[in-house]
């Protein structure tokens, strides 16, 4: 994938098919450190230990439609072609971690890409059966974003609304462009 921030949809929609109603997307961005961090962490269904020890080959995958399943492993793939690391830990009925860790300087790493249009898009789709927490550090700063919050603001109106998740989008991305001070992805 192009963009890492496809990864995270990828993942988070595997999140919302593992019934989580709860999704933590936590991406750090350590330049002093040369790491770029991404978590993304649910309270879904969770995967078995059998299960889990296959879930980066390519071959196999959760889904009846097909007999692949890329996500994990071109996500794996990513990471590790760019001298970074790569983990799941999952439990039963707990929930499932994924965390991809990157050279942030790295020649072959994808940019994060589009982050808001990928969180704005999973809430306007799943944003009434599922609660999003979105934290972003750069350096120093941090942004964090939380759909429960934004849900007990609203009365009558739907998170899934049109209105809503554009509000979202341009909410998240002016916030990011304000912790990076002004500078893009």
């Amino acid at each position: 994938m192009r963009e890492l921030s496809l990864h995270i949809l990828d993942i988070i929609e595997n999140s919302r098919r593992a019934e989580a109603d709860l999704i933590e997307i936590t991406i750090e961005e350590k330049i002093d450190a040369n790491l770029l961090k991404i978590s993304i962490e649910d309270n879904g269904s969770g995967i078995s230990e059998e299960k889990l020890n296959k879930i980066t080959d390519p071959f196999i995958t959760s889904r009846t439609t097909r007999d692949v399943g890329l996500g994990l492993s071109l996500f794996k793939e990513a990471a590790e072609n760019c001298a970074g690391n790569f983990n799941i830990d999952s439990e039963i009925n707990k929930g499932t971690k994924v965390v991809a860790e990157f050279e942030y300087d790295h020649i072959d790493r994808a940019p994060l890409g589009d982050i808001t249009t990928t969180i704005s898009n999973f809430i306007a789709a799943n944003g009434d059966q599922a609660d999003l927490v979105y934290r972003h550090h750069y350096r120093d700063n941090t942004f964090k974003f939380d759909s429960r919050e934004i849900k007990a603001e609203l009365e009558d109106l739907s998170i899934q609304s049109r209105q809503i998740t554009a509000w979202i989008r341009e909410y998240i991305g002016e916030n990011l462009a304000e912790i990076r001070g002004g500078e893009a992805f």
